[in-house]
């Protein structure tokens, strides 16, 4: 993935037409949202915890019935439509990635997520998740559904902001664009987690880069922070399209600087730093008479930086007599574990912002 320099100019320029333009006359689609009769985000929960042993157990979890707090989850780069950028049909791919990511979030939050005019998967491999006219278009399709819910849904809530990949990148323009300088909102924000998206930071800092006012999260209950990672087994490759700014998925939110920045790694299990244990969550997808599959102490984590690249460090913490299934670089080592970004840690970010909350409703 490559883009000239003036990538972020012309961004600027196109970003800056109205979303609300973008969407008048088009009522959002919503895929997950409070009251839909079909609605992914409030699926079952339950789990079977599989232990080192292979020794299975029952994990009970469900929806919050109510909840003073949102979530906007944006989808990462799903849709398998031939066209550059996405319509608006609710499909199978939607569907299920918001099941896979969003859904356990439904125990600390109501979660929102709108269907967008994203950059396809044959946008992305003809290389147009980079050019500013598929990045506009998919931009001012998810600013427009997030106006929209703030007017008509929201009610003032504080809400959690949620993106993975392309979702992620167009979670970073919306808080640059939209809440990062409107104080009003940004009160209003409980956390961003922004995972695989390239958040950045200038060298050796929590705030600034990509946001003036969000700094990065540096503490279990910190608010108005922004929790951002990309998952590898060791030091990314030069070409890596994560953790390494000014590169790689950085050019889909305009950011194509790299001197003085690095990418932002926060541990979603040790947000203060240091190395700690995952709580992953996974789709069982049959392999267990429950919905979802976790592995207790399967896997460590911890933020390391080396050779200019910024990432979650994650290894397995088991030895060789430990069978369980792990997750591998599928998509090779430029991506890294990007595919399994949010359900490694799963369980870790949904007590994180649960641990936000408290300390909102206690400073309220």
């Amino acid at each position: 993935m490559r883009a000239p320099l003036v990538l972020a100019a012309l961004l600027a320029g196109l970003l800056g037409s109205s979303a609300a333009a973008a969407g008048a006359g088009q009522p959002s689609t919503w895929l997950c949202r409070p009251g839909l009769t079909s609605d992914p985000c409030a699926s079952s929960l339950a789990a079977t915890a599989v232990n080192a042993a292979g020794k299975p157990s029952l994990v009970n979890a469900s929806p919050a019935r109510t909840s003073a707090f949102d979530c906007f989850y944006v989808y990462p780069t799903v849709s398998g439509e031939s066209s550059t950028n996405a319509d608006l049909r609710i499909q199978a791919a939607e569907t299920d990635v918001a099941q896979e990511q969003a859904s356990r979030f439904a125990q600390v939050c109501q979660v929102y997520a709108p269907i967008y005019r994203q950059v396809t998967l044959a946008g992305l491999l003809a290389g147009a998740a980079v050019k500013a006219g598929p990045v506009a278009i998919a931009y001012n399709s998810i600013a427009a559904a997030f106006e929209d819910f703030l007017a008509h849904y929201s009610d003032g809530r504080p809400f959690v902001l949620i993106g993975h990949s392309q979702g992620a990148a167009m979670s970073i323009l919306l808080i640059q664009r939209l809440i990062d300088e409107v104080p009003a909102l940004r009160s209003r924000l409980l956390l961003a987690i922004i995972l695989g998206g390239n958040v950045e930071v200038p060298t050796g800092k929590l705030a600034g880069g990509s946001f003036k006012n969000v700094p990065g999260c540096n503490r279990l209950g910190e608010t108005g922070c922004v929790i951002a990672y990309s998952s590898f087994p060791s030091t990314p490759p030069a070409g890596a399209l994560f953790g390494r700014p000014g590169q790689g998925v950085s050019l889909q939110s305009g950011q194509t600087a790299t001197r003085g920045l690095e990418v932002l790694c926060t541990n979603p299990a040790a947000l203060a730093g240091g190395g700690a244990t995952l709580a992953p969550y996974f789709p069982s997808l049959g392999s267990e008479p429950t919905p979802w599959v976790t592995f207790p102490g399967l896997y460590n984590a911890r933020c390391e930086q080396a050779g200019g690249a910024s990432w979650l460090d994650v290894t397995k913490a088991t030895g060789t007599s430990d069978h369980r299934p792990t997750v591998t670089e599928h998509d090779g080592p430029l991506w890294g574990y990007h595919t399994d970004d949010v359900n490694l840690a799963l369980g870790n970010l949904v007590r994180d912002v649960a641990a936000a909350e408290a300390a909102w409703k206690r400073l309220r």
